[in-house]
């Protein structure tokens, strides 16, 4: 597959097959997404991967967040037990849930680089991915914001940042492309010295 077709191409994915990845294939694309442009070669990309029965107890803290952040109050207790359960079938039927993170630096500056370079890597996974037909969603849900959910995964919230969770899997159906916008309202030309105009 040629690169600008695996970047035109690639979509978010929402529907998943029931068929796990090949763990060596999985690794195979994390290393190579690994050449993603890193500032002072911290490789500050951190994976922890949830599948088969680790999907339950990642599914549980999701929902122990959702309950903290009050996302089920003002519903019958029946009402938010169904929402409950359809978020847990949800996230259980994903085959798995790569979790990104990264240590925080107290450098604002060196923070943002890091953060940055982990947003590249995640890019490379994504097209990498797609590249041996598998399907990825790069999530930021509220969760990863939550000290406890962090903790629950055994982080911790004040030297960590999460950055997202991509759900990976291969694709059960792929989403039509929606147009993007044209550079001509994106891209801006300084050919000449702006500052004395």
């Amino acid at each position: 597959m040629e690169l600008v077709e695996a970047i035109e191409n690639r979509r978010s994915i929402h529907d998943f097959r029931q068929e796990e990845v090949p763990e060596g294939l999985l690794r195979e694309i994390f290393t190579s997404a690994s050449w993603a442009p890193t500032h002072r070669m911290k490789e500050p990309w951190n994976i922890y991967m949830f599948q088969e029965e680790g999907k339950e107890a990642y599914a549980d803290l999701v929902l122990q967040s959702y309950t903290r952040k009050g996302f089920f109050n003002g519903y019958s207790e029946e009402k938010s037990q169904r929402m409950k359960q359809g978020i847990h079938n949800f996230l259980t039927n994903i085959p798995h849930h790569a979790l990104i993170f990264m240590e925080k630096d107290a450098n604002e500056h060196k923070y943002e680089e890091d953060y940055a370079a982990v947003c590249a890597f995640i890019q490379n996974v994504q097209l990498l991915a797609w590249e041996k037909g598998i399907g990825g969603l790069w999530t930021t849900s509220p969760y990863l914001h939550d000290a406890e959910f962090i903790k629950g995964v055994g982080l911790n919230p004040v030297l960590h940042k999460l950055i997202g969770v991509i759900q990976m899997g291969y694709p059960e159906k792929v989403p039509k492309a929606k147009p993007r916008t044209s550079m001509e309202d994106k891209y801006k030309l300084f050919n000449y010295n702006f500052t004395n105009s």
